[in-house]
């Protein structure tokens, strides 16, 4: 099947084939066709260009797109959109002056969802997790990356992990699947944290290997959390099966989670609200993307990631959402973008970069995925009415998005 849209007012975020990411300078510029066409076959990207390079074939079907734009859908790399409920009573009580840690500390936070995800059947956390990912298909995602997490023991662990390999199936949406059972060490193995590390590599990663249930793995690289030596030894065991890292640093401190993604080669360092210039002078000259989650520095109150930094020191930041029932329930990246752009003060050319190539390339879905290119998936939206692309954050509160095609097909 073939569509035609035509007199696009601007066709946006076009790129070469074989870009795998924007870094530094290169994440200024949104490159742009006005006044275009775009071709879509059997799924793909297959043609673009000027209106007045377009010959209609006759009787042909067309949708016009005067006075709108056509961006890539966003590519969103880190998420836990796999939960049982949410948790609004922690909202309140870091309203009342709880912090994060100390809510985590009582019993709350990965741990509550925790507990809660293990009362819940399959079935039903499947039907969640399935509501949330239409919800973010509306919202102009094309991609996303899901952790497991809230299981932290075998069965919790292999039901997320396997309600990630159910949702594959049942949208257009591509999607990444991380294993990410040191979130936090449970209750039971408090006084007993190696034994939980055993659990997970002698007894979690060889299920994960057998039923193929993931593409990376992570680990929360924190305070009071997993220490970079705990890290690089659950890394090391997911390597040897095959597992790419995507790990959790510098959220609240600096401890030498960087250093240990970068010594494993992971795909990304995700968080990086707190960083030092070492930090910094780590991540150049590797091939790790730093991935930002401004939306979880709004709802916790704690520090934007220095994003200015990290593109002055020429890497590829990626943004994503943080998706998940403790510290940022929301999977909307029209708002991520806008944050960027307000609070971080990326320009909305970096930002959308950001969120669309850079995230695309954190999940190793650029060739995919993240850009206006023939060949790619035909992921994109369709704005509302709208002059300048600036609007797209300017609006924070107000997505600019009409429509939203996922493999060519309109989602309704």
């Amino acid at each position: 099947m073939t569509s035609y849209f035509i007199n696009i007012k601007s066709l946006n975020c076009i790129l070469p084939k074989n870009t795998k990411s924007l870094r530094g300078k290169d994440l200024n510029n949104i490159n742009s066709i006005e006044n275009a066409f775009l071709i879509v076959e059997n799924g793909l990207i297959a043609d673009y260009g000027k209106m007045d390079n377009l010959s209609l074939p006759e009787n042909t079907q067309y949708i016009d797109i005067k006075n709108k734009m056509i961006f890539p859908t966003w590519c969103d790399s880190h998420t836990h959109l796999v939960f049982a409920t949410s948790r609004e009573k922690e909202f309140e009580d870091r309203i009342n002056g709880l912090t994060y840690e100390e809510i985590a500390l009582k019993g709350g936070g990965i741990l509550n969802s925790a507990k809660k995800l293990s009362e819940m059947d399959e079935e039903a956390l499947f039907e969640g997790a399935l509501n949330r990912i239409r919800e973010l298909e509306k919202l102009g995602t094309g991609a996303v990356e899901i952790k497991s997490g809230y299981g932290l023991s075998i069965e919790g662990e292999l039901k997320s992990l396997r309600v990630i390999q159910r949702l594959k199936k049942e949208t257009r949406m591509s999607i990444k699947a991380t294993f990410l059972g040191a979130h936090a060490v449970p209750n039971s193995y408090k006084n007993n944290r190696n034994a939980y590390i055993d659990l997970i590599i002698d007894e979690m990663l060889p299920i994960i290997n057998s039923e193929k249930l993931a593409d990376y793995i992570d680990v929360f690289c924190e305070t009071n959390y997993y220490t970079p030596i705990e890290t690089d030894k659950i890394l090391r065991a997911g390597i040897a099966i095959g597992l790419k890292p995507k790990i959790h640093v510098n959220q609240f401190t600096s401890i030498g989670g960087i250093e240990c993604g970068v010594e494993n080669n992971a795909l990304s360092v995700d968080h990086l609200e707190v960083m030092q210039e070492k930090d910094i002078l780590k991540l150049q000259g590797s091939s790790t993307i730093p991935t930002l989650l401004p939306s979880c520095s709004f709802f916790l109150g704690i520090p934007y990631a220095p994003a200015k930094k990290l593109i002055e020191a020429d890497l590829p930041i990626a943004l994503a959402t943080d998706y998940n029932p403790g510290s940022t329930p929301s999977g909307n990246m029209n708002f991520v973008v806008s944050l960027a752009c307000i609070k971080m003060k990326l320009t909305p050319q970096q930002a959308i970069n950001a969120a669309t190539i850079n995230g695309a390339a954190a999940m190793e879905l650029n060739d995919k995925l993240g850009s206006i290119t023939i060949g790619k998936k035909a992921n994109f939206y369709i704005t509302k009415p709208m002059e300048n692309i600036a609007q797209i954050p300017y609006y924070f509160g107000n997505p600019q998005i009409e429509q939203v095609y996922l493999q060519g097909e309109l989602i309704k």
